[in-house]
């Protein structure tokens, strides 16, 4: 998302109580008037210890990382790792026994001819198929409307006016964690709105950005509402454990009292980990004078940037109609999911299999376009038909840069997965665990390390889960493990680490973000930031996972936490 650039400066307010920060106090200069909290935060940190230099260990995590080049040339050089790989482990044999169909997979050699065919023949249609760049797109289209509309601006203002700075984090990360419904457009929406509500209360955007990225990456196994990532799972589990019990069924509601409380807990710890940490490490990371605040100020229905939280009439009368007609369209949309003979429910009425949610990121780019207009034709900020399709351009433009890093970044996922060397990690990783024999809490914490680990390299989800699912969930049901109990932990292992793998395209989305606010920042300066939140999300929700097991808790209806129940 974007914003006017019409001022390099950052007069932002310091709270909604003082909604223009021009009125400077008698004692104070030009200058430090008109400062950031996150500004002189920084300012004071860098004359107590130096230039841009991050003390402990965070600060050779940042400096390591930094020695990394660009994102473009990192997948570059994977790439060519993985070819290498390729013919190594071709030449050495190195294969794997698939636990689901009994085939033997062998490691793939992707530099014999047939490979090198196959990498020049389907180098367009990687590129053009890779599952994040269609959804990106799409809901850009319909945000870019809404956002320079006015209405993004607006509306976050308004929130921001009424949360105050002491909630502020705890919304931030609960709103990113519930979006996970909107699948993998959360992360497009809502970093760049965390990053503009912080800026909004006089607070660095960066940590608004870096704590909305770690809400909208645990949240795609922990949310309030139910999303398609139940369903995929829940049907993974329910074949796996069909190789023990040909009978038994995982429903995708077979987690959701535990997500449900998961939401709020996960959003707790983000909060307080941001609020006594890394608030405090982020501005010793980050030199905040040379954050380019002009990317996430907010604007007016006039297009200039506003140094107050006080929405003008025409704004407040905006946003009620804009909220009207959010209600309709979302009657229409539920309506078209639950009423039956809906031509857009699934097969056999199925509401999880309807194209409204496989396919969630049309619906979202239709009411954000639908939203956009209806604001502003309201404030004036769409006047000719011409508008709304410069709205769109504009909005893609901003995606550019990671247009040309998702390119590498979907040869090097295809060339991963065609060489089977994923797939081999997998299953041996599996098999290593099923050989141990150990206490049921440390093989419940050896397996989210385990799956923490692949997901550095499997960063698809449901592809990590249907390659050790027909391994882990038998192995479990053997030793009196419900399915259920094993794909929760299963979620809690790959929630973590998508924060600080590289192989994550939105990894390397939430950097485009970073880099678009702060141009001094490398890939060591956002994995430094993320490192603390993935140890924190996944030891603060595996103990609430211990602590619900423990008491026997079921993690959702009908769902038993021993096999056989």
């Amino acid at each position: 998302m974007t914003s006017s650039e019409s001022s390099p400066e950052n007069p932002q307010p310091t709270s909604t109580d003082s909604p223009d920060t021009s009125q400077k106090p008698p004692t104070e200069t030009t200058d430090t008037a008109t400062k950031t909290r996150a500004e002189k935060r920084s300012e004071k940190y860098r004359e107590k210890h130096g230039e841009n230099r991050t003390p402990g260990f965070l600060g050779v995590v940042e400096r390591l990382g930094n020695l990394l080049p660009n994102p473009f040339w990192l997948f570059v050089c994977l790439g060519g790792v993985v070819l290498l790989l390729s013919w190594i482990g071709s030449l050495i044999g190195m294969s794997a026994e698939d636990p689901e169909s009994g085939e033997i997979v062998e490691v793939e050699n992707l530099l014999s001819v047939d490979g090198l065919q196959m990498i020049v023949t389907d180098a367009v249609s990687n590129f053009t198929e890779f599952p994040p760049l269609g959804v990106i797109i799409t809901v850009m289209l319909g945000v870019a409307v809404a956002e320079h509309a006015g209405l993004i601006s607006a509306a976050v203002r308004g929130m921001v006016a009424r949360t105050g700075p002491k909630t502020l984090t705890f919304v931030v990360a609960l709103t990113a964690i519930i979006g996970s419904v909107a699948s993998d457009a959360i992360f497009i929406i809502v970093i760049p709105l965390g990053a503009m509500a912080f800026n909004a209360l006089g607070r660095s955007p960066i940590v608004g950005a870096v704590v909305a990225f770690a809400g909208s990456a645990a949240g795609f196994d922990a949310s309030l509402l139910l999303n398609i990532t139940d369903v995929l799972l829940a049907g993974i589990s329910t074949s796996a454990a069909q190789l023990v019990d040909s009978n038994y069924e995982v429903n995708p509601l077979s987690n959701y009292y535990f997500v449900i409380g998961s939401s709020v807990v996960l959003a707790g710890i983000i909060t307080v980990l941001t609020e006594f940490f890394m608030d405090k490490k982020i501005h010793q990371i980050v030199n905040h004078d040379a954050v380019d605040y002009s990317q996430v100020n907010f604007t007016d229905d006039k297009g200039e940037v506003v140094t107050t939280m006080k929405l003008n009439p025409s704004e407040v009368k905006g946003l009620k109609l804009t909220g009207l007609v959010f209600i309709a369209c979302m009657s229409v949309y539920f309506s078209l999911l639950f009423v039956s003979g809906s031509p857009l429910q699934g097969e056999d009425g199925s509401v999880m299999d309807s194209p409204l949610i496989t396919n969630i990121a049309v619906p979202i780019a239709v009411i954000f376009f639908i939203l956009g207009l209806a604001y502003g034709l309201t404030v004036k900020t769409i006047t000719k038909s011409t508008d709304v399709p410069e709205f769109m351009a504009q909005g893609l433009q901003t995606m550019l840069p990671i247009l040309v890093l998702f390119f590498v970044v979907a040869q090097f996922v295809a060339w991963f997965d065609a060489s089977n060397l994923g797939i081999w990690i997998s299953i041996k990783g599996s098999n290593l665990l099923e050989s141990w024999n150990l206490p049921t809490v440390v093989l419940f914490a050896l397996f989210v390390l385990m799956v923490a680990f692949l997901n550095l390299m499997i960063t698809s989800g449901s592809a990590q889960w249907a390659l050790m699912a027909p391994v882990v969930v038998p192995m479990m049901m053997y030793i009196g493990i419900s399915p259920e109990v094993t794909q929760m932990l299963y979620r809690i292992g790959d929630s973590a680490t998508a924060i600080v793998s590289p192989m994550n395209p939105y990894f390397a989305m939430a950097f485009a973000f970073i880099l678009k606010y702060y141009r001094k920042a490398g890939l060591g300066t956002i994995m430094s930031m993320m490192i603390p939140y993935c140890l924190a999300i996944m030891v603060g929700w595996f103990l609430f996972f211990v602590a619900w097991w423990a008491l026997e808790i079921p993690l959702g209806p009908g769902a038993p936490m021993e096999y056989p129940a």
